[in-house]
């Protein structure tokens, strides 16, 4: 499991729909990470939110312990694909870049017990289609 961390935050509709998710998906394989980030989330409006914080469907850049970057959309489970880099709320990355601002770092554990650590570089608000 993660170690204990910061508070992270989150959009008010956010946190109202990942409740949800998490209500119909709680055996799914990142449901219980998920769940332990919203359960340290301060719950802001969604006007208030800062602007270098990741909330669902922001792009957001991020890089690892070798200095890789990624960058990948994070939305919710039916949007997902992967060929274009759009990474579900529900997989253990996504549940681990939730509430994260640009600069943060976090140890997060992955399938097979490996740890991944990652480090937010940009976050970049995605227009609501």
């Amino acid at each position: 499991m993660a170690t204990e961390r910061s508070t992270i935050y989150l959009k008010e509709s956010d946190y109202a729909r990942l409740s949800t998710l998490l209500e119909n998906n709680s055996t799914a394989p990142a449901a219980d990470l998920l769940d332990d980030e919203l359960s340290r989330a301060e719950l802001v409006d969604d006007a208030s939110l800062p602007e270098d914080t990741v909330a669902m469907g922001c792009k957001v850049t991020f890089s690892d312990v070798n200095g890789k970057e990624t960058t990948v959309t994070l939305v919710y489970p039916v949007d997902a694909d992967v060929a274009q880099m759009k990474i579900s709320v529900l997989t253990p990355v996504g549940s681990a870049l939730i509430g994260l601002r640009e600069g943060d770092s976090i140890d997060w554990p992955m399938p097979g017990g490996a740890i991944r650590s990652l480090r937010i570089v940009s976050v970049d608000a995605v227009e609501e289609e």
